[in-house]
């Protein structure tokens, strides 16, 4: 022993180092760390790296001053090793892909690294447990080389192992086992750091320094591993992501403007979305109900239970660190959407059952509302959603809308400022626009046009002694308005106002129907006095239209539902407001329905409505009978129409009388080419037909020959669709009158070959219209003998007959529906939307007058071609007055006369 001794501690061979005892380590350790460390240094082998790694961290390492280990140890040793591992991992990828089973050379090779791998990771694991096992609290600069490196170490295993299946191209299992191992032991690695990580102490009153940089890049390389490790080990991705969570609260103070918000936000998003599709395409595998002890009904909690994990740690997240997440808003925004995209009843939807659908709703979908409820006071979330040039794709427009309804119904616990946010339209920063709220749920609701026609159905509100129904999209999202409506703070009523006034000018049909809803909800729930103001408001609207426009058809339907809704003393007020004496209110009376008054005043006012527009049909066919005062005109029969449809027992005889003598005095003057090439006499036709329709007990027998015999003509030119309807109208009321024998042969053909034309029509709205009418005029008709007249083909009789049975639907299941639906919408909505609401936002303002002069298309590029040529010339003539013409232009010149007169004799 005295002879060992005489040899210098820092000559002694590895192999006897390694056998030394305890003691003996500790009092040789300043002579032989430093050989060891120098010796692992220069060393080239692998496996003598290793070996004297191994010997340094298991002997001598637990004798070293936990204070210097940076200094003396992690900072000459760790950056070697990391080297050490890629280089190994370098070989190891670049061989494997000539691994087999007969190359046993490869295979051996490979082995040895993989065995010298899982050696390394043993190293750095007890270079980790060291640290803790000696420290209560760490110091994040005493340990600074050993985290980052470590982290590199093992999300590079990580990836290894993920994509080993592609770099041992089939032969995975001649070294799977070592594989195996590796994991394990970086597994093992990474549990060892957190732990270690969780004992870091930081100064809160520091805002920033090294341990605060070196803390976010830890927590950053740790995002990196989860995005590696995420389809491996659910249980070990979601350790790793409650650690992140939890180090970045822990130390939230000092580096929460640090840390990359929007790149810990968006992983979070991408695995719970990750997760949500899993748990539906188990959900979808699940078709028939099982046992709880199902494997696959197993599997699917736990990935329904990940979900709920990812949800509540964004909840939280976003709970601690909303300022800064103003660039992850959009992210949000979008993880919202696209969930509610794969679930019922969205058309997008898995098909899973009712039983998964609530255990999904009740366990994940239910985190997402608070979460909304954490963005309501954030503006930049505010101007992601209700961005003025928001596109979302087809399957995320429904969403979208659930959100703004949900966002709506939040709101009224909220404070004045934030329904302000959300209530009015805002500018920031000069270009970037945002509607308000409401406006956002009109624009998203029309755009639901699937989901309207299906429709679908969504969970009702549940009443005291009732049980919850299924509810519409129309309804759910009409309900929920009106609710918001009760709420509304009286601030922001201006933003409300705009916002129906729009809703109900837009060209969208469904949408104006809800926003007339909405109105007419408010009207009842407000005072009177307020209803009042508003159909006055709408009166003058209607007076301000330049003429016939889909707004002005809106603002008429409007009215008439408000009108109804008025105090009978505020109706009194209406009525000398806008008295029917004056011709330009009668624009207004067309479109009051009298039954919204009280008797009395409603036989008053019917009465004196019939009486002025006797007076004005008379002073027109008095006067000179211009085609230019037909508009005129029209509005009067319009009104007298309107009077004989909701008041006509209130008309006495003699005004009866009136209105039928001024009505065959106006048919009188018609004939098939005036009808046929003017539109206002078509329209004067379209009203003159249901009003003589109203008295057709009345009516004179050859008046009525007369007005089936110009029908049948005017059928056989195709009249516009307005025309064929009013015709329909007339003639099933027809069916009512006894028509003597004398008379029969004039009126009964025309009348049989008009059903025949029109039963014929391939325009499926008319045809639907004249199943109906063809049906009460055949119930309520004596002449039975016409009915078969009708019914001039095999196709028509079959036609009608399926109309009686209410048989010959498409069969159509389900899916196909939703599928066809989904073609639909994709296909033809968003094109046709913005058509509609571009050209016809002023197109259709335009006086009827107008539109009905419009050339066809034809004529309109005749136009432009002479346009271009006239001011072709005229650029020639403006050059001839500058400067001297070339030599060659009189040539062309006369080339081009010869050409027009060419084209001249074309048009004559």
């Amino acid at each position: 022993m005295s002879q060992e001794r005489a040899v210098p501690a820092s000559a002694v061979p590895l192999e006897e180092i390694s056998s030394w005892p305890e003691e003996l380590c500790r009092r040789e350790l300043p002579s032989v760390l430093p050989r060891l460390l120098s010796m692992y240094q220069n060393s080239d082998g692998w496996i003598e790296h290793i070996q004297i790694l191994k010997i340094i961290v298991e002997m001598f390492l637990p004798h070293m001053n936990h204070l210097t280990l940076e200094q003396t140890f992690f900072s000459q040793v760790l950056p070697k090793t990391v080297k050490l591992f890629d280089d190994m991992m370098y070989e190891l990828t670049s061989q494997a892909r000539g691994l087999s089973s007969q190359n046993l050379e490869i295979q051996t090779t490979l082995r040895n690294i993989l065995q010298t791998m899982v050696q390394l990771l043993g190293a750095l694991t007890g270079c980790v447990q060291h640290v803790c096992a000696t420290q209560e609290s760490v110091i994040l600069e005493n340990i600074h080389s050993l985290p980052s490196s470590v982290l590199h170490v093992i999300k590079s295993t990580f990836v290894h192992c993920k994509n080993s299946e592609s770099v041992y191209s089939g032969h995975l299992h001649l070294v799977s086992d070592l594989l195996q191992a590796l994991f394990k032991e970086a597994y093992s690695l990474q549990k060892q750091l957190m732990e270690l990580l969780d004992m870091v102490c930081m100064d809160p009153l520091v805002d920033e320094n090294d341990d605060v940089l070196k803390m976010v890049v830890v927590i950053h390389s740790l995002l990196g591993i989860c995005s590696v490790i995420s389809s491996m080990d659910h249980a070990f991705h979601a350790n790793t992501w409650k650690f992140i969570i939890k180090q970045s609260l822990k130390h939230q103070s000092v580096i929460k403007s640090q840390l990359k918000h929007k790149d810990i936000i968006t992983s979070l998003c991408e695995d719970i979305l990750f997760s949500f599709h899993s748990c539906l395409q188990l959900a979808e595998q699940m078709v028939q109900p099982r046992a709880q002890d199902n494997a696959d009904y197993r599997l699917f909690q736990k990935t329904l239970k990940l979900c709920r994990f990812f949800a509540n740690s964004l909840l939280h997240y976003t709970k601690e660190f909303l300022p800064f997440l103003s660039d992850s808003c959009c992210t949000l925004h979008q993880l919202y959407l696209q969930i509610h995209s794969k679930f019922p009843p969205s058309l997008y939807a898995a098909r899973i059952s009712k039983a998964q659908q609530e255990e999904i709703a009740g366990a994940f979908l239910v985190t997402l509302d608070p979460l909304i409820s954490q963005l309501l006071i954030f503006q930049p979330f505010v101007q992601v959603v209700l961005d003025s040039k928001l596109e979302l794709p087809c399957e995320l427009q429904f969403p979208q809308c659930l959100l703004l309804v949900v966002i709506m119904d939040k709101l009224p616990s909220q404070p004045e400022a934030v329904q302000a946010l959300w209530c009015a339209d805002s500018q920031v920063s000069g270009a970037t626009t945002r509607v308000s709220l409401l406006k956002g749920i009109f624009s998203s609701f029309e755009q639901c046009s699937g989901e309207l026609s299906l429709p679908v159905c969504l969970q009702g509100v549940r009443s005291k002694g009732q049980a919850e129904a299924a509810v519409t999209l129309y309804q759910h999202v009409c309900v929920h308005l009106c609710a918001f409506i009760t709420s509304f703070h009286p601030s922001l009523f201006p933003e409300l106002d705009t916002a129906l006034l729009d809703a109900v000018l837009s060209a969208n049909m469904i949408t104006s129907l809800l926003a007339m809803d909405a109105w007419c909800f408010l009207a009842r729930y407000g005072t009177a006095e307020l209803c009042a103001h508003h159909v006055t408001i709408v009166a003058h609207l209607i007076k301000s239209c330049p003429g016939e426009c889909y707004q002005l058809t809106n603002l008429a339907i409007l009215l008439k539902r408000l009108f109804f809704f008025m105090a009978p003393p505020h109706q009194v007020e209406f009525i000398q407001k806008f008295s029917p004496k004056e011709p330009g209110n009668l624009l207004l009376w067309q479109y009051i329905s009298f039954q919204a008054l009280p008797a009395d005043l409603r036989r008053q006012t019917a009465r004196e409505v019939s009486r002025v527009c006797t007076a004005q049909c008379r002073e027109w066919l008095g006067s000179s009978r211009t085609v230019g005062e037909l508009e005129s005109l029209n509005t009067v029969l319009s009104a007298l129409l309107t009077v004989c449809n909701s008041a006509g027992e209130a008309l006495d005889i003699g005004q009866q009388t009136a209105v039928t003598e001024v009505g065959s005095q106006l048919w009188a003057l018609l004939n098939v080419k005036l009808v046929t090439g003017q539109p206002y006499v078509q329209q004067t036709l379209s009203l003159l037909l249901p009003l003589l329709g109203f008295f057709i007990q009345t009516l004179d027998l050859q008046l009525i020959s007369q007005v089936v015999t110009l029908q049948n003509s005017l059928l056989k030119l195709e009249p516009p669709d307005h025309v064929r309807l009013a015709v329909l109208d007339f003639v099933s009321s027809v069916g009512k009158l006894f028509i003597p024998q004398a008379m029969q042969d004039k009126i009964l053909p025309n009348l049989s070959s008009i059903f025949a034309s029109l039963l014929a029509d391939r325009n499926w709205l008319l045809e639907q219209h004249t199943l109906e009418a063809f049906t009460q005029f055949a119930e309520g008709t004596n002449q039975e003998e016409i009915v078969p007249l009708c019914l001039s083909s095999e196709e028509t009789k079959n036609k009608v007959v399926s109309f009686l049975e209410k048989t010959g639907f498409v069969d159509e299941t389900a899916d196909a529906r939703v599928e066809r639906i989904k073609q639909e919408k994709g296909i033809f909505w968003e094109p046709f939307a913005k058509v509609t609401v571009e050209e016809a936002k002023w197109s259709s303002l335009q006086p009827y007058a107008k539109r009905a002069r419009h050339e066809l298309p034809v004529e309109e590029e005749y136009r432009a071609a002479v346009q271009a040529a006239a001011g072709a010339l005229g650029a020639i003539e403006s050059l001839l007055q500058q400067s001297v013409p070339p030599d060659w232009l009189l040539t062309e010149m006369e080339a081009l006369h010869e050409r027009i007169d060419e084209l001249k004799r074309h048009v004559v």
